[in-house]
């Protein structure tokens, strides 16, 4: 077949989904352990379980297939230095060796369901978990790197309203109502560029569970979701590094092994926004700034930008059975633009000014004690600051705010494997929680600071099952809290249940009780510059009480034949949410109120997967409507974040060396409340009904590629190229009103993204 022939059959698989991909003739050079197991699964009808730290970066010849799976395994062995031990007919566990305890460790293990959900590097689990392994990560539309954040909302069920991961809404959930934690600690800040790029490097970030139900009791807060991002948390006998660049930022990482039983980790990115302008820069700039302060000044120049973000992780295994660990993370954003202003005949020039930051640091110390008993423990403190100065040159007027959290916590925890079949966790968290707000105003002269803390203790235990033959899985645990400050104490059940029917379909069941004592607020929509109008504050238990949350789930899948079927219903109560975090831009902006939520709804998908393609159909439909006592005459309405139908359609395919994704994205429009026709009043806006009309339809078509190429033996290189809203569709994200000098009432839409074009180049040694 000639070249041009390929071509065309590659884009009629590709848009298509219709032609299948034979198997490629395999060849006796190593491939990724994670590819091999794939084979054999498929071959000898199994299923592996190990920890995702066990396999990464080993590489093994694909076994012959005319031997035997006993034979197949050892040869495994003998490749990788590994443990292949053979549970059943159908489940082999891999543990590593390095640890005298974890062959027995690695059994207890929930066990993966689904491999390759969505695409490579995907995986979900017999609790629910959806697992992301950044490592093995293949490639998804409009992204050409693993943006963490950008990736998980590729999930049914998941999607931002805006198109920023500062702003991911889980079910209907606020983005404050997600618990976001690095190695262990809660992170307050999310994002780079005000949202558009996440603020975690995904180089040394190997392992991302999310959570939307069904979380276990080991987690507090987070009522929407829980997003676990975690560093390799093993040691690697090699040095690893990798740099690279695109139109936005520049980074590079290392795994530095200092000795036999020490390790560093590093990595760092910074942006180049301020050094370059790009079309990838000009064209988020136009999305993060329209409608701001920096946009509607007409005496604003010199504008900088710039954020950076550096991790470190100190490994150190003081013995075979002792494991010590120290983190640390700092996230930066800064903006400063001049503005002129003639004051006494004399112009000057004043800078306003945002500064954004989350410190975060830890030390975890693991203890395996026997073959069943392992404890962790580990200390933490997250800082975060957000701090503004803006300058009114009209009104010859100062504004300076000031939002900062300090989160210092303590986390124990206890695993015991009674058997090969049951697991038993128990442990205790303490979190104290201080969160300041302050105000200062030159003309009228103005100060306010309040500042609050919450201090929690709680407990935990839970209890996990694996029949023997692995058809089901059982969680149930129970969290306790107990808040200090108001002298209560919080009760909050878990439950995920799975149970395989048969070989193609399982059952899955999940529910939970949740709280949490933060938030974030929106005061006035010109806070903070107008760009970043989130400020985070505590539950003082009546106008701002503890947020509650009830939410449960059943799920149908089907797997058989790389072809997955997966239904999901679920139903979602939230108690305790406010006007002032829901972001209103109507008749409701300025009014306090307290009131809930309630979400239901259903995800679907359906993913075939050929050798080397993989198409998937998501669609979820939800209803989400707001009840506040003191609103609309207690009637429910539309909630700001109910957005009914989101649909998703994408494909990946990959020959050799090339990757390539497209995919098309399309939701309903969100809510939105116009005012009425006529108007009794020249100062006031008269709306109709709260979120009574919605905006036009999202659509969002993406487009990716990736190629890496290997230039020596130890060093590889990829270069991507991506093109973010390839139809360059203007799509309405946001609308409200308001009142000019002359009494008019102007309407303001929000844009999304244009067309956004991206290139990046990677070298891997």
């Amino acid at each position: 077949m000639s070249k041009n022939r390929k071509t065309y059959a590659v884009l009629i698989v590709f848009f298509c989904s219709i032609y299948s991909i034979f198997a490629q003739h395999t060849t006796k050079e190593k491939r990724p352990l994670i590819e091999v197991l794939a084979h054999l699964e498929t071959r000898y009808n199994i299923h592996f379980s190990y920890i995702d730290s066990a396999i990464e970066n080993k590489k093994a010849v694909l076994p012959d297939e005319q031997l035997t799976l006993i034979e197949a395994l050892t040869f495994l062995e003998s490749e990788t230095n590994l443990d292949f031990i053979n549970i059943d007919d159908s489940s082999v566990v891999i543990s590593n060796r390095a640890n005298p305890f974890s062959a027995f460790i690695t059994q207890k293990l929930e066990e993966i369901v689904i491999t390759n959900y969505l695409t490579k590097g995907i995986s979900k689990k017999s609790d629910g978990k959806i697992i992301f392994n950044t490592e093995e990560f293949g490639i998804l539309p409009g992204l050409i790197e693993p943006d963490i954040l950008q990736t998980i909302q590729a999930l049914p069920g998941v999607l931002s309203v805006d198109e920023t991961v500062s702003n991911i809404n889980v079910r209907g959930g606020t983005h404050d109502q997600n618990l976001i934690l690095w190695d262990g600690i809660k992170m307050y800040q999310s994002g780079h560029f005000f949202g558009l790029v996440s603020a975690f490097n995904p180089y040394l970030t190997k392992i991302v569970n999310v959570s939307k139900n069904g979380t276990s009791v080991k987690f507090g807060d987070g009522v929407s979701s829980v997003i676990d991002m975690q560093h390799s948390n093993t040691l690697d006998k090699d040095f690893k590094a990798g740099a690279g660049f695109n139109l936005i930022s520049t980074d590079a990482f290392a795994k530095v092994p200092l000795s036999k039983q020490t390790e560093l980790q590093l990595s760092a990115r910074r942006s180049i926004t301020d050094f370059i302008f790009t079309p990838t820069y000009n064209q988020y700039s136009k999305r993060v700034f329209q409608d701001s302060d920096l946009t509607n000044s007409t005496s604003s120049n010199n504008e900088q930008f710039y954020f950076y973000d550096v991790a470190a992780k100190f490994l150190y295994d003081i013995t075979d059975s002792d494991q010590l660990r120290f983190n640390f993370l700092t996230i930066n954003n800064k903006l400063s633009y001049d503005e002129l202003s003639t004051i006494n005949n004399s112009n000057e020039t004043l800078e306003s000014s945002l500064k954004q930051n989350n410190l975060a640091a830890g030390v975890e110390y693991l203890k395996y004690w026997n073959n069943r008993l392992t404890t962790t423990a580990q200390i933490y403190m997250s800082n975060y600051d957000l701090q503004s100065t803006n300058y009114d040159v009209i009104n010859d007027q100062r504004l300076s705010q000031d939002n900062k959290v300090r989160d210092i916590g303590l986390k124990i925890n206890a695993t015991n494997h009674i058997d090969s079949n049951l697991k038993l966790h128990g442990g205790y968290q303490f979190n104290e929680v201080i969160v300041s707000n302050a105000e200062d105003v030159n003309n009228p002269d103005f100060t306010s600071f309040i500042q609050q803390v919450i201090r929690t203790h709680s407990i935990y235990g839970e209890a996990e099952f694996t029949s023997a033959n692995k058809n089901s899985y059982a969680r149930i645990g129970l969290r306790t809290n107990y808040i200090e400050k108001f002298s209560e104490f919080f009760t909050e059940p878990r439950l995920a249940l799975s149970h395989k029917l048969n070989n193609d379909f399982r059952i899955e069941f999940l529910a939970e009780f949740k709280s949490q004592t933060i938030s974030q607020i929106i005061d006035l929509q010109n806070d903070f510059l107008g760009i970043e109008k989130r400020r985070w504050m505590l539950s003082n238990n009546t106008t701002n009480p503890i947020i509650k949350s009830t939410q449960a789930s059943i799920g149908v899948h089907y797997n058989k034949n790389k072809l997955l079927i997966s239904a999901e219903g679920f139903i979602k109560d939230v108690d305790g949410i406010t006007t002032r975090s829901q972001g209103f831009q109507n008749q409701y902006q300025f009014v306090d109120a307290v009131g809930s939520y309630q979400t239901k709804g259903i995800d679907f998908l359906i993913n075939k997967q050929f050798n080397n393609f993989s198409t998937w159909l998501s669609y979820s439909y939800s209803k989400n409507d707001y009840t506040f006592d003191d609103l609309n005459n207690g009637n429910s309405f539309p909630n700001n974040l109910d957005i009914r139908h989101a649909l998703t359609f994408a494909g990946t395919y990959t020959v050799n060396n090339l990757k390539l994704a497209l995919g098309v994205n399309w939701h309903s429009g969100k809510p939105t409340t116009p005012p009425q026709d006529n108007q009794s009043s020249t100062n006031t806006i008269i709306y109709t009904s709260p979120n009574s009309e919605r905006l036009s339809d999202y659509l969002r078509a993406d487009f990716s590629t990736t190629y890496q190429f290997q230039f020596t033996n130890k060093v590889t290189a990829t270069i991507g190229a991506s093109v973010w809203n390839i139809l360059n569709k203007k799509n309405n994200i946001n609308t409200y009103y308001n009142i000019d000098d002359n009494d008019n009432i102007n309407k303001v839409e929000n844009l999304s993204l244009g067309m956004t074009p991206n290139v990046s180049f990677r070298v891997n040694f």
